[in-house]
């Protein structure tokens, strides 16, 4: 049986995932998920790519958003300012409305990257639609590259480590969504799934940056998985690995809710077929 293995959600765009048991599906995509993100002096996104540090960024939620760091002093915040700045923040050419989180994140974040930048907070008034628009407006994203969920299953991450001299933890590619029970790369030919209550298309193929390179423990960007996953996941001039989803309907996902393949891709590549 295919059943949803892993749930992960990641409340500042490229700081650290939590790791849940069930999480509620909303209109932008998991609950929490990036509805908060960093940009520099300019009002642009800030991310792993080019700061990889951001992985030692833990954050944990409840009546406060609270972030942690090495060396650095627990900062506690409201979730939502209580007397929100708004600005114009940038996001893979997407503008978006956003309230800045204030001064005392905005210095502590800061110190820790060494470099001039704030957080900021996707109000429920933005508007960003899915995929820059190509969906259509009513279907809308928070601060994620440009879909709601990543989905990759366990046998993609164990085909690639048999490849691999020293193995790698599925956090270096930040799903959002685990799933077992299947053959490697079987994701990559789903077109439409249901997770327990909620169905999902599956969207697109997710063509990987340089930031499944970062050690999601350190901090420290590393050379592979990305040169070994381009001997056999390369096509079109990206490397895919995950495919992306967007929901139908909304409700609750938990660990164990069962998978059902609804539709598979009309044609699907025969590297991804093939893995």
């Amino acid at each position: 049986m295919i059943a949803l293995s892993g749930l992960y959600i990641y409340p500042v765009k490229s700081a650290a995932g939590t790791q849940t048991t069930q999480a509620q599906v909303v209109h932008r995509g998991l609950e929490h998920d990036r509805r908060w993100m960093l940009v520099d002096a300019k009002g642009r996104f800030m991310s792993q790519r080019k700061h990889p540090r951001m992985a030692l960024i833990w954050v944990t939620l409840g009546n406060q958003i609270c972030l942690e760091a090495p060396h650095q002093p627990p900062l506690r915040l409201s979730l939502v300012p209580e007397q929100p700045t708004e600005m114009t923040v940038e996001i893979w050419g997407d503008l978006c409305r956003a309230w800045s989180m204030g001064s005392d994140a905005a210095n502590w974040l800061s110190q820790f990257l060494e470099t001039p930048c704030q957080l900021v907070y996707m109000p429920d008034q933005a508007q960003r639609p899915v995929a820059h628009g190509k969906l259509g407006t009513d279907k809308l994203v928070s601060f994620a590259d440009a879909y709601p969920f990543l989905l990759i299953s366990e046998a993609s991450l164990a085909d690639l480590n048999s490849r691999l001299t020293t193995p790698i933890p599925m956090n270096r590619f930040r799903p959002n969504l685990v799933v077992m029970g299947c053959d490697a790369f079987a994701e990559d030919t789903w077109a439409k799934i249901r997770i327990g209550d909620i169905v999902f298309s599956v969207a697109k193929g997710c063509d990987r940056c340089s930031i499944p390179g970062v050690d999601q423990a350190t901090g420290v960007a590393t050379k592979e998985p990305l040169p070994t996953l381009a001997t056999y996941r390369r096509w079109q001039g990206k490397i895919w690995f995950g495919q992306n989803l967007v929901q139908e309907n909304l409700g609750e996902l938990r660990i164990g809710d069962p998978i059902e393949v609804l539709a598979h891709k009309e044609t699907a590549s025969a590297q991804a077929v093939s893995g």
